[in-house]
Parts: C-alpha cells; sequence; structure tokens
C-alpha cells in the first residue's frame, strides 16, 4: 500500500519498526489531561511516550517538538472521530501479523521477553495490546484519509503547471532502476529426510501430549521459524486468509488446546501446532517449523541443469523466456516470463517490476550489479521469502539510469508528484475545516504554540 508524504511525515510518531528500544519506565510521569479533541483525550504521559520512542529511533528533537508531537496526536483524532462517523474497519490479522512481527523483533534486539517487559514495566500481554491499538490507530488513519483523496486525479494540464512549478535544482533525482527475470529450481528433497523431520516433530508431540516437556520450551530449543522461536512459537493472532489453506483448515478445525496438532505440510516445511486462543475469526497457536534438509547432490544437479540452460540462452538456441515457461518452478513468476515484482510497498515502485539494487533480495542484487543489460547469470543459491534454498539463473531484463526527472521521461512519476501534492492539500483544508466543527479544550501550557493548524486555539475558548 502506497503511503504519501503526508502520511509518513505525521505518522513518524506511530512507526513501530526498527526501534532501538529505551527505558520507558526512568522517568515518572504525573498524568493530567492537556488537550481533548472531541470526546478524546490527549494525556501529559501521551506526549511523553512519543518523545521516547522518537528519541529511541534516533530523532532529534528541539523544543518544537513540545508543540509538534500534541498537535500530532490532535490530527489523528480528528481523522479516528470521522472514521468512527464513518465505519472505517481495517484488517485485524494483517495488524496482529504486522505487531507480532514487530515485536519479536525487538525481543531478538534486546535478547529476551523479559528484557523487553523490563524496557516498557509491563508484561508481554500488555506491550502488545499497546502496540496493537497504536498500529490499528495507524491503519485507520491511513484508510480515512485513503477515503478522503480518493477521488481526486490531476489533468494533463495541472501535471504540465506543476513540473513547470519545479526550480531545477528541485527537480526528483530519479535513481538507477533494474528489470530482472529469473528460472528457478527447487531441489528434490529425499523422503528419507522428510520421514527425518516427520519423527522429530512426532517425538516432540509426544513429550508434548505426556505432559514431559512444554510446546514453548521445544520451540524455542527447536523451532526454524526464527520470528517466533524466542517467544516459545506463539505465531499470534491470524484469520484464516493469512494462512496456508490445508494449514488453515487444520489449525481452525483444532478445538483442544491442550493437545497437538497432526504433523501440518506448508511451503515452509513441516509443523505441529498447538492453539492458544480462539477470539471471532481470528486464532492465535503456537507451532513448531522444521525444514527438510536439501542435500548437497540435489543443489548440485540442479546447479548443473541452469548452468546448460544459460549457455543455450546465451548462444540463441532458445530464449530466456521461453525458458521460463519450460523450466522454472517459481508459480509466482512463471506466466510472466520470471519478472520479479517489487512487493516493497512502502517504496515508490511497490507493485511495479522496477527495482533500485538495494531493494533487490541481496542474493540477486550481488548478481545483477555488474551485469549487461540482456545477460544471463551463472546459477546461485539463494534462500527464499519461506526460508528454502533454490537455485535460480537471472536475467537483467533494463536498467534505467539515475538521471534528473523529465517531463517526457518520467511523466508518470510526475504525475504521481503532482497528485500527491493536490491529495496533501485536501487533507490540509479537511483538517482546518475539522477543527471549526469540533470540540476542542487546550491546556493553557500550549496555547502559546506556533502550530501549524492554528485552528486549534478558538477565539470564543
Amino acid at each position: 500500500m502506497k503511503r504519501t508524504r503526508l502520511l509518513r511525515l505525521w505518522l513518524l510518531a506511530f512507526s513501530l519498526s526498527g526501534m532501538t528500544l529505551c527505558s520507558l519506565h526512568a522517568q515518572q510521569i504525573i498524568d493530567e489531561v492537556v488537550w481533548m479533541v472531541g470526546d478524546e483525550a490527549i494525556l501529559r504521559s501521551d506526549i511523553e511516550y512519543q518523545k521516547l520512542r522518537l528519541l529511541s529511533q534516533g530523532v532529534r528533537l528541539d523544543a518544537s517538538a513540545e508543540c509538534v508531537l500534541p498537535e500530532q496526536l490532535a490530527v489523528q483524532m480528528l481523522f479516528l472521530n470521522q472514521a468512527k462517523i464513518d465505519s472505517i474497519t481495517v484488517d485485524e490479522s494483517m495488524i496482529n501479523r504486522y505487531v507480532e512481527a514487530n515485536i519479536q523483533g525487538m525481543i531478538a534486539e534486546v535478547g529476551s521477553k523479559e528484557k523487553l517487559e523490563e524496557y516498557f514495566n509491563k508484561n508481554l500481554t500488555q506491550i502488545r495490546e499497546d502496540q496493537r491499538r497504536q498500529a490499528k490507530n495507524g491503519e485507520i488513519v491511513r484508510a480515512m484519509q485513503q477515503k478522503l483523496v480518493s477521488s481526486i486525479s490531476v489533468s494533463p494540464s495541472e501535471i504540465r503547471s506543476y513540473f513547470a512549478s519545479l526550480p531545477t535544482d528541485s527537480l526528483p533525482y530519479i535513481p538507477t532502476r533494474l528489470e530482472v527475470q529469473k528460472i528457478v529450481r527447487k531441489p528434490t528433497i529425499k523422503l528419507s529426510e522428510v520421514d527425518r523431520i516427520k519423527q522429530k516433530l512426532r517425538g516432540y508431540a509426544e513429550e508434548i501430549n505426556a505432559g514431559t516437556s512444554s510446546f514453548s520450551t521445544l520451540a524455542r530449543l527447536y523451532s526454524e521459524d526464527t520470528r517466533t522461536a524466542l517467544n516459545g512459537g506463539e505465531y499470534g493472532f491470524v484469520g484464516k486468509t493469512s494462512l496456508e489453506s490445508e494449514f488453515a483448515r487444520i489449525v481452525f478445525d483444532m478445538a483442544d488446546s491442550k493437545r497437538v496438532s497432526p504433523i501440518i505440510q506448508s511451503e515452509e516445511g513441516y509443523h505441529i501446532v498447538q492453539i492458544i486462543e480462539k477470539k471471532g475469526d481470528l486464532i492465535n497457536f503456537r507451532h513448531i517449523l522444521l525444514r527438510p534438509k536439501v542435500a548437497d547432490e540435489a543443489l548440485e544437479e540442479e546447479i548443473q541443469k541452469l548452468d546448460s540452460l544459460a549457455n543455450m540462452i546465451s548462444s540463441g538456441a532458445t530464449s530466456f523466456e521461453k525458458a521460463v515457461l519450460e523450466y522454472s518452478q517459481d508459480e509466482d513468476s512463471r506466466n510472466s516470463e520470471g519478472l520479479l515484482v517489487n512487493g516493497n510497498y512502502q517504496s515508490n515502485y511497490g507493485g511495479s517490476s522496477y527495482f533500485p539494487l538495494e531493494e533487490l533480495p541481496q542474493d540477486i542484487s550481488k548478481n545483477v550489479a555488474n551485469m549487461q543489460v540482456g545477460e544471463v547469470s551463472r546459477p546461485f543459491i539463494m534462500i527464499n521469502e519461506k526460508g528454502n534454498r533454490e537455485v535460480l539463473i537471472v536475467k537483467l531484463r533494463n536498467k534505467y539510469e539515475a538521471h534528473r526527472a523529465t517531463l517526457t521521461e518520467d511523466y508518470q512519476a510526475i504525475k504521481e508528484l503532482a497528485l500527491q501534492e493536490k491529495r496533501n492539500k485536501e487533507l490540509d483544508d479537511w483538517v482546518r475545516t475539522q477543527q471549526l466543527k469540533t470540540f476542542i479544550e487546550v491546556a493553557e501550557s500550549y496555547r502559546n504554540c506556533d502550530f501549524k493548524y492554528p485552528g486549534w486555539i478558538h477565539d470564543n475558548r
């Protein structure tokens, strides 16, 4: 999902990713209500909490933060109030997955669940609920903003006028972009290796069902899902659509939280599962994941196949596109000539076939960095997003060199910037209008702030 520049700036205080934690209980705060926006209160502790989070992310705060941060919270509340009226809803399972991934990242960063609880001076359940509330509010605000600007468009004349208004030294810099195709081979795993993995999982299940070991302990010791292992295998609340269909069917049919599931196969490997809690259409569970090991000879066999195929393509005996259809085992790209799609929706190129070099998967990036357009790589091994090893060859389909934007070459990029500016203005105007229509009360200590939106202080108050 593309986020506007306004959203990135104004929701910086609510970013949950990549933070370096600081001790949030080091300072005792005497709490009080400092703003009212409609029926919602902003507490002094809310503002102090945002300061600590931004500082922990390396953001330098000056004296203006005393005014900027509460105003950010107040703007958010205007959008949240309207979202209630408009019955805006968000994908709860996506939020839960996001929060769980973030919590696991924080635990990995500080070293243990206990240290994380110490930093926040809260137990893990409280931390999770705080993170979930803020993540949900951020998603609701984003959805509300999208609704407000969804009908806005820009005409060709507006695009030309926008471009003409930009000083030469302010023209957008378009980075080098690449288009890459791939052919993927997945080495065959021996049945004996699959049997070995299943036997291990059966052994774990027997220990858990007999009460001689806990699921959480075995998950910490043996699960190969690095995202959940540190938290005893706990996956976090998700809906059916977030899981592979067969995995979801088995897990959602489970009723006894004390028993362990049969072995479940997924694209990642083999699992056993224990239910923690069901909540409506959502479920939280623990799992242990084991991945069968690929034998070196199986990898070498696929390397030899792709090496011969790369020679055939380079000699003109076949085309890369034809080879994709005949040989690639990657279902996602097989029907699109092996073309990679940028799945980073925080990027300006999310959802397209364009990649700045640094947004490509690392192993692919290393191989295409010095290739010429049309060149095919030698075979290489990489670990895919499911954590499994596969063998690839890639072709550099196109390379667009970095340059200052021009209207002829970069019309679509200029259009997006012009549209973004028009949407930002619409959102700014909306905030100013809502200030006049909403009950707002601001503590005396904040009334002398130089706000972005001065309408917080009404003359009749």
